[in-house]
């Protein structure tokens, strides 16, 4: 136990070392003409020591927080407006995949057209239709995971209340701190370390496992190279799925965030009483045509 505590308050401390040595030293990791600046990149990007950074960070952000709350619900409002502006965003790559399908069926059923060329700015881009086809997944996949903080911040999501609605205001807080600080985060962080080095093994070489050293990825320097992966399931199908696995970083590190954001929701209305709930919650609305309908079918 002694060790434990021993390991956490020094990785405690060198996160803050760490962090300075980062932002002092910028080459070191951001000079992507410089090999061993990308194996750094690629090997803190999903470390315990990038883990540290953040936990000070969020450490530091939450002691700031409780002597000024103003600047807390800032952060608050930053996070949230975050959320909802990429998730407002990608939506719309719902009716683009209608649109799109529509269009696919339309030329291959009706017109016969078995390729599509697109060219509005002079340069030509034609794909087979089958191409197109498979490219809907890929604005499925931008709806799951970049509006997926959005549908969290807008109450969307589904809630398992066992005893949830009979305890009072301040334990709900309590227990939205608890489900944030020790689900939200650690399941995200997990996803982050493993699909951080999934992503990198779909667009460099060698490829790199999270449980390498940085010594043992630093002799792979020489032979690093940029691979990105474009094979598609079929011989003219889609072949940007390296695109998923961006994807599958990018909601992994938006719902931390989100997951920062909502624990520092519910301490401020914790501690603020229930007068503060949904303080400076931006929330779509229906209008009042359209709630009428959707209340008349429920």
């Amino acid at each position: 136990m002694a060790s434990a505590l021993g390991w956490f308050f020094s990785n405690i401390w060198m996160g803050f070392i760490n962090f300075f040595t980062a932002i002092t030293n910028p080459s070191a990791w951001l000079d992507w003409s410089d090999k061993e600046a990308v194996i750094r990149f690629i090997y803190y990007g999903a470390s315990v020591e990038f883990l540290f950074v953040v936990i000070d960070l969020f450490l530091v952000i939450t002691v700031i927080g409780l002597f000024k709350r103003k600047f807390l619900w800032l952060v608050v409002r930053i996070i949230e407006g975050f959320s909802n502006g990429i998730g407002r965003f990608f939506a719309w790559a719902g009716l683009i995949m209608v649109l799109q399908q529509v269009m696919i069926v339309f030329l291959q059923r009706i017109f016969r057209v078995s390729e599509i060329s697109i060219g509005p700015f002079g340069v030509v881009f034609t794909k087979d239709l089958s191409w197109f086809g498979e490219e809907l997944k890929l604005y499925n996949a931008m709806v799951v995971a970049l509006v997926c903080a959005y549908t969290f911040v807008q109450g969307g999501h589904v809630r398992v209340d066992l005893f949830y609605s009979r305890v009072g205001f301040r334990f709900k807080k309590a227990i939205d701190m608890f489900g944030s600080l020790f689900f939200i985060m650690p399941t995200m962080f997990l996803i982050w370390l493993y699909g951080w080095f999934f992503m990198w093994r779909h667009l460099v070489t060698p490829k790199f496992a999270a449980s390498e050293s940085l010594e043992k990825m630093m002799r792979k320097a020489s032979f690093l190279k940029e691979n990105i992966e474009t094979i598609g399931f079929s011989p003219n199908g889609f072949n940007a799925y390296f695109l998923f696995k961006v994807l599958l970083v990018s909601f992994a590190l938006m719902m931390i965030i989100q997951g920062i954001g909502f624990f520092y929701r519910s301490m401020l209305e914790m501690i603020e009483g229930p007068e503060s709930e949904g303080k400076h919650l931006d929330k779509d609305k229906l209008n009042d045509e359209l709630a009428e309908t959707v209340a008349a079918i429920h």
